[in-house]
């Protein structure tokens, strides 16, 4: 039998946590950038890669730097109040910028999502249709599961998933 210490079921609700965020992650991440492009502060998120536009950012910001910090200390405040406190005491340092707070957060989700994917994936395969009170909850389960899959960006190919839906079901739905 495993003895959970307190400092193991700690780390072990903080994995747990991540699990849950990064299913949402990708979410979370599209809807703050809508939100930046609402208020006009998309480039204090994710700066752009073309030179043009970064010489046009570059001086919007020049011209009013105060603004600008301003813009970007609440658009920080945003994504510091928007996610759990571990990752919070994981991401925050002094005299961030909103950019260093956002990639800090990406890198932590990219990290995980393979090892994320493959846990999923493999959950995918062990779905069995017996294992379901019936068809509409293991199709649920199924979509659920792919779903999350799509939204790491690891989708399941459609035909994948015909086949595991065809495949899966019970001799109740041999003739089928």
């Amino acid at each position: 039998m495993t003895h959970f210490t307190n400092c193991n079921f700690a780390r072990l609700l903080i994995a747990k946590e991540i699990i849950l965020l990064i299913d949402h992650y990708t979410t979370w991440a599209e809807l703050f950038q809508i939100d930046g492009l609402t208020y006009e502060a998309l480039d204090n998120i994710i700066p752009p890669s073309d030179a043009n536009e970064k010489a046009v950012v570059e001086a919007k910001k020049q011209a009013d730097m105060a603004l600008w910090k301003r813009v970007d200390a609440i658009i920080l405040s945003w994504i510091y109040g928007t996610i759990s406190t571990d990752l919070l005491n994981t991401i925050i340092e002094p005299r961030s910028t909103t950019t260093e707070a956002w990639n800090r957060l990406r890198d932590i989700f990219s990290d995980i999502k393979n090892s994320r994917a493959l846990y999923l994936q493999q959950e995918f395969s062990k779905i069995q249709m017996e294992d379901f009170p019936n068809v509409s909850s293991y199709y649920q389960s199924l979509k659920s599961i792919a779903d999350q899959l799509a939204n790491i960006g690891s989708p399941v190919p459609n035909d994948r998933l015909i086949l595991k839906v065809i495949s899966g079901h019970t001799e109740a739905y041999a003739n089928v």
